[in-house]
């Protein structure tokens, strides 16, 4: 496996002015030589201005947040990454390798959670080049690797969780979306590690049930949360009528028997479960 090497180019400021001195003096005296007429020498200024011409070609530019892999005929000689006008072996290759951070979001991929309902899903991979020898040598194209892979992740994490969890304890993609970032990063760098690659972040930014079964499960959805709200309701109901008994007996406001109690207890839950607004009546008889 080929490793980055970083390699220190010389100052191309310098090499800037040497060249442009070097040309000067190389012209001059062709121009000398030719109205000498002295073909000895008029061979020996042409070779020197095609000499100085070809020393022209080791100026490269070096960005900021970017990197120049340099090969000599094809074999791998180090990375630059100092920033400015830099200077090296005019037979070296430099192709340019962007260090920036990128993102870019996956297309919306249907697939199956771990209840096997057709979900649809796309993320959101944040990533940078870390290893410039990697990125180039190792895969053929590293923007494309990193892009199938990140989808291929995505396709592979989706079938251990389930889109909503019924457990407390499960983790689902939409209700525990810091872990599944979490999971899907690793996921995603675990498969990029051969291509010079970091995943900064990766999260889910598109989840939702499949059309075909979308309504089945909305109405799954307001069913469970109808269910929810009235165990709730129950409980607290439940705990209201208890204490309005204990504060009855305690106060010592009226003596009820068991039979009244019961009647009670049904009475109060029912206005309080109900979930239409109680319509008092109005005993004008005795208590019994």
């Amino acid at each position: 496996m080929i490793r980055e090497t970083q390699r220190d180019a010389a100052s191309g400021y310098l090499a800037l002015v040497l060249l442009f001195l070097a040309s000067v003096g190389t012209v001059w005296w062709l121009i000398v030589t030719i109205g000498a007429e002295d073909p000895l020498r008029i061979t020996l200024s042409s070779v020197a201005v095609l000499v100085v011409c070809v020393l022209w070609l080791g100026l490269f530019m070096v960005n900021p947040n970017e990197a120049r892999v340099l090969q000599l005929f094809g074999q791998y000689e180090g990375t630059a990454r100092m920033a400015g006008l830099r200077y090296a072996n005019p037979f070296l290759t430099k192709r340019k390798v962007s260090v920036r951070v990128r993102n870019f979001e996956t297309n919306k991929l249907k697939v199956n959670d771990k209840n096997s309902n057709p979900i649809e899903v796309a993320t959101v991979v944040v990533w940078r080049v870390v290893d410039t020898a990697e990125a180039l040598f190792e895969v053929d194209d590293y923007v494309e690797y990193v892009h199938v892979q990140s989808e291929a992740a995505l396709r592979a994490l989706t079938v251990h969780y389930p889109y909503d969890a019924h457990d407390e304890d499960e983790i689902s993609l939409s209700g525990h979306t810091a872990e599944i970032s979490e999971q899907l990063k690793k996921e995603i760098q675990d498969r990029l590690k051969n291509a010079g690659v970091q995943v900064l972040e990766a999260r889910i930014s598109h989840l939702a049930y499949a059309p075909e079964i979308a309504s089945s499960m909305l109405q799954r959805q307001q069913a469970s949360a109808i269910v929810a709200a009235r165990r709730k309701i129950v409980d607290g109901a439940v705990g209201m009528v208890d204490m309005a008994l204990k504060e009855l007996s305690k106060q010592k406001i009226v003596d009820l028997d068991e039979e009244r109690k019961a009647a009670m207890v049904s009475n109060l839950l029912v206005v309080l479960c109900s979930d239409r607004g109680a319509h008092p009546v109005v005993n004008a008889g005795s208590l019994y």
